[in-house]
């Protein structure tokens, strides 16, 4: 008991918030360099982004998709152009694609059996779709934004 009241009464750490160090310990040579910043103090990158919006905090940027219809036309044009040509046994996949909605339309209130080729022509079309919409975004944002 007596040997943790001595260690309670004491409260302070030398060195931490004290000017108890002698003069020859608290000297320090100062380093400099080329490859060291000079010193500033630390921030908080939230706090400062609060500050700026008004005390509202987003990961992203307010448009972070960066719509343009420039992108969606072009890319839906540059997909429904190749996949209309007549190649898979005469037919285009977008005609095959748009005849498999029409027989799987007139049986309408069933759906499409699991077997039928309908999906294989929706998987593969939108697929092809999707991949010019998304390289076409890359590509058209990336000029305007002058990364390559």
């Amino acid at each position: 008991m007596a040997a943790n009241s001595s260690f309670a009464g004491t409260s302070t750490v030398v060195g931490l918030g004290t000017t108890t160090l002698s003069r020859s310990s608290a000297r320090s040579t100062a380093f400099t360099s080329g490859f060291l910043k000079s010193k500033v103090a630390a921030r908080n990158p939230l706090s400062l982004a609060c500050a700026s919006s008004g005390g509202r905090f987003t990961c992203f940027e307010r448009n972070w998709l960066r719509k343009d219809l420039n992108v969606i036309g072009f890319g839906l044009i540059g997909w429904i152009a190749p996949s209309s040509v007549p190649i898979i046994n005469g037919n285009s996949l977008t005609g095959l694609f748009f005849s498999s909605i029409g027989e799987e339309l007139s049986h309408f209130p069933s759906p499409p059996a699991l077997a039928s080729q309908f999906w294989l022509w929706l998987v593969l079309w939108h697929l092809g779709l999707f991949l010019c919409l998304t390289f076409g975004q890359i590509g058209f944002k990336g000029r305007t934004e002058e990364y390559f």
